[in-house]
């Protein structure tokens, strides 16, 4: 991400109001989803709100985001979760190789990250994704293409998948470990 984006934002967290706590909006109404408890990571997290969640639901929770204004509003928010800055235009950053129970992505979206996630998604672990979408919406290089969510993640159990109103979801599960010494899995033969 350039200086100027980096600023941009910057900008826009200086002047937004203190947030409260609050679900991924994949998850309003469905918080009976969410796992139990573990490591999350909440990629983007903007000023925390989420993250703040999570961590008061007992999980032990990364939040990285480009804004290091946004990063002071959560850690003043709730300084129980590790906040990272990074630019995630690199990718994920080295500290958050996981595994991970919980991993949330809201309102931001990099195609180049959705191999990365799945690759620090522990076994039996939930992916929670908002991003915008073309569906019902204008095209653009920030809006997911129809599909583009449950292709790019069609390895994963889909528990929730939907696209409307400009706006994608999906919220997925890794299938769990293979107990020790159990056969591996036949392979699908379709």
């Amino acid at each position: 991400m350039a200086v100027a984006d980096r600023e941009r934002w910057d900008a826009r967290h200086t002047v937004a109001g203190a947030g409260a706590p609050a679900p991924p909006d994949a998850l309003r109404g469905r918080e009976h989803l969410l796992p139990a408890g573990g490591r999350a990571l909440d990629v983007a997290c903007g000023r925390g709100t989420v993250a703040a969640w999570l961590a008061r639901r007992g999980f032990v929770v990364d939040a990285v985001d480009v804004s290091p204004v946004a990063l002071a509003a959560g850690a003043a928010l709730e300084p129980r979760v590790r906040w990272i800055l990074a630019d995630l235009d690199a990718g994920l950053p080295a500290d958050c190789a996981g595994p991970y129970d919980l991993i949330v992505c809201q309102r931001f979206r990099d195609p180049r990250l959705y191999p990365a996630f799945t690759a620090v998604l522990a076994p039996g672990g939930m992916l929670v994704l908002t991003v915008l979408s073309e569906i019902d919406d204008e095209p653009g290089p920030f809006r997911a293409v129809p599909g583009e969510l449950a292709a790019a993640f069609a390895g994963l159990d889909v528990v929730a998948h939907e696209e409307g109103d400009g706006a994608a979801t999906l919220i997925a599960v890794t299938p769990p470990a293979a107990a020790p010494g159990s056969p591996p899995t036949p392979p699908d033969p379709s």
